[in-house]
């Protein structure tokens, strides 16, 4: 048996890093953490396929909630799209 679960969230932030290679977008994601808020959701849309690595570690190393990360497929491009739930400041 199969059960399909639609979850709807409410992004806050969008980052939009498309077009950006190693190191741009994590450096882009530290300025946008910075400006939102405890429990905020904040999207990510990449094209950098290192993204999918880096930013599932940059969320691990600064204990951020990485709820989902998916491929999409775009105009016959990979894109790597990520929601972030934003963790207290330290």
């Amino acid at each position: 048996m199969s059960l399909l679960v639609r979850v709807v969230m409410t992004i806050d932030h969008v980052l939009d890093t498309r077009g950006l290679f190693c190191p741009e977008p994590v450096m882009m994601l530290h300025g946008a953490v910075r400006e939102a808020t405890q429990g905020q959701l904040l999207q990510v849309l990449a094209t950098d396929p290192s993204t999918q690595r880096d930013i599932a570690k940059f969320c691990q190393f600064l204990e951020h909630d990485l709820v989902s990360s998916e491929v999409v497929q775009s105009d016959g491009q990979e894109e790597f799209h990520f929601v972030i739930k934003i963790a207290a400041a330290t």
